[in-house]
């Protein structure tokens, strides 16, 4: 299964596969406005990968086939606060 990869100008390391190159027509026109216009990555044959850097290849191919599309969000930022915090806690224990 081929797809197309593109990125958001809008949004940082937010991610858009889509089926066919420059074919948006089954993303949600909320989800387009908000992503902005899509620039082009690559081009990706998903049935010659194991695996995917960001994202699982299960659910990208799924995705893709019901919906039309697959949208790569950022991790989540991780809080650095929280991190430690939670290493003093169990260092006095």
């Amino acid at each position: 299964m081929l797809c197309v990869v593109y990125k958001s100008p809008k949004k940082a390391e937010t991610y858009l596969f889509v089926e066919r190159r420059d074919d948006f027509s089954r993303v949600p026109a909320p989800l387009l406005a908000t992503f902005g216009t899509p620039q082009l990555v690559m081009l990706i044959n998903l049935a010659t990968k194991t695996r995917l850097a960001l994202a699982d290849l299960n659910k990208v191919t799924l995705s893709l086939r019901t919906q039309g599309y697959y949208l790569q969000l950022p991790p989540p930022p991780e809080n650095l606060l929280k991190a430690h915090l939670a290493e003093q806690s169990v260092s006095s224990d």
